[in-house]
């Protein structure tokens, strides 16, 4: 590979302004630790049968049975051509070398779909630095690896453990994204089988499409957590999202928030308390306002940072959504999980205050505390639209106040006063609308 950083390359690279050579760096549809780990996988093919040394150069060879192993493969080429990728020495890798290729792996994802404006609309500018997401991802997927026994490594001890070439096969069999994420970086990365209609569907939901950002604020998602948050939604919802509901955009308010969210089809609600933490819950039927539980067993809530997890319900109640508003008998908010006044997710119709309750579990997703502090302090919340947008919400539009204030419909009423909030409304954004 020789040295990249040679005099003369330095020589020539100064004659760019630092932001020119940012951008020639970025020109590199991969990260060089990517490539080199490419070039491993790829010079670690023996061509005659003999188990000799890596040989410096690749030949056509060598790059074809590498490209035939890892996507269309079975098993057991593709784990000895990852092992290598992993570690060039032969033998049991160490948990630490498993950790830094799945994280240089998740690197190159957020890269190579930047490069190839594969994002869908979203940005490495209007998402949180990916950098942690990265971290987060990695780990997340790092919590699958079993040992020979079929117990999980505990984490602090993980990184000095060996790990032998079954252990990582079943690793790489239970952990899809492993796979997925080395078709795409090669099919993108390399730009090799990469337009066939029948070779794009590792990239087809890997990122939704975005609508409703317009630049005008930076999620709370970053790359690695909408990828990771996605790959748990329906099959049919997850081809797209459209933010509802930000309270950077629409202020802190519960009436608004409310006014932005019901009867508008599966929703992602995703909140940063004043900690830093960032965690949220996935709705699986529109959110309606009324003192009754709703949703299906396809509801979860999940946590972004500073772990990344989705935790899936467990049969025990049917605790699953909860959304009600100017009442007086019953908890005004929204909730997900748990029980009234011991959610797994609660935020308060007193805008600005929530509580993420689990000793030792929420009951409905055996989701452990997800905020900082018990009791937590708002800093921002979004909601997002998944997938299409049903049909119903067209016609019932945005809603206003009165829309989803009982007490508020109920006083007009009584006073034989007719409603005036139509003007109110805010008209419906085409979803199609590019960012």
């Amino acid at each position: 590979m020789g040295n990249a950083e040679s005099n003369a390359y330095r020589n020539h690279l100064s004659r760019f302004l630092p932001e020119e050579q940012s951008d020639a760096y970025m020109r590199e549809p991969l990260p060089e630790q990517m490539t080199v780990r490419l070039y491993n996988g790829m010079r670690s093919i023996d061509l005659t049968g003999k188990s000799s040394a890596l040989s410096d150069h690749v030949a056509k060879e060598q790059f074809v049975i590498f490209m035939s192993n890892l996507l269309k493969g079975n098993a057991d080429e593709k784990i000895t051509i990852i092992m290598r990728m992993i570690s060039t020495t032969e033998g049991p890798v160490k948990g630490k070398e498993i950790q830094e290729f799945t994280e240089d792996l998740i690197k190159s994802i957020v890269h190579v779909l930047s490069y190839r404006k594969e994002l869908k609309g979203w940005t490495l500018e209007n998402t949180r630095d990916s950098a942690g997401g990265i971290k987060a991802l990695s780990s997340q997927l790092l919590s699958e690896l079993k040992l020979a026994d079929g117990t999980k490594a505990v984490s602090p001890q993980l990184m000095e453990m060996s790990f032998d070439r079954s252990v990582i096969e079943d690793w790489v069999y239970r952990v899809p994204q492993i796979s997925a994420f080395l078709s795409v970086v090669i099919r993108q990365g390399l730009h090799v089988l990469h337009s066939l209609p029948d070779q794009t569907k590792d990239i087809v939901n890997l990122v939704p499409g975005c609508k409703g950002l317009k630049g005008r604020i930076v999620s709370l998602f970053d790359v690695p957590s909408i990828i990771y948050i996605n790959s748990h939604l329906p099959a049919e919802l997850q081809h797209k999202w459209r933010l509802l509901f930000s309270s950077k955009l629409h202020g802190e308010s519960f009436s608004q928030l409310c006014a932005h969210i019901v009867n508008k089809g599966p929703c992602i609600v995703i909140l940063k308390d004043t900690d830093g933490f960032i965690f949220g819950g996935f709705a699986s039927h529109s959110w309606e306002v009324k003192p009754q539980f709703q949703g299906d067993n396809r509801c979860f809530l999940f946590s972004v940072f500073p772990s990344l997890a989705v935790y899936t319900y467990t049969g025990y109640n049917d605790h699953y959504m909860y959304l009600n508003h100017g009442q007086q008998t019953m908890p005004n908010g929204l909730g997900m999980g748990g029980q009234h006044d011991y959610f797994g997710l609660w935020v308060d119709s007193d805008y600005g205050k929530g509580h993420s309750k689990a000793k030792p579990r929420c009951t409905t997703y055996s989701s452990p505390q997800l905020s900082a502090k018990e009791n937590f302090t708002l800093d921002a919340l979004e909601v997002w639209a998944v997938g299409d947008m049903p049909e119903s919400a067209e016609t019932k539009g945005k809603k206003s106040i009165l829309d989803v204030d009982p007490e508020a419909q109920a006083l007009l009423e009584m006073t034989g006063k007719s409603r005036h909030s139509e003007g109110l409304r805010e008209p419906i954004e085409d979803e199609d609308d590019e960012n």
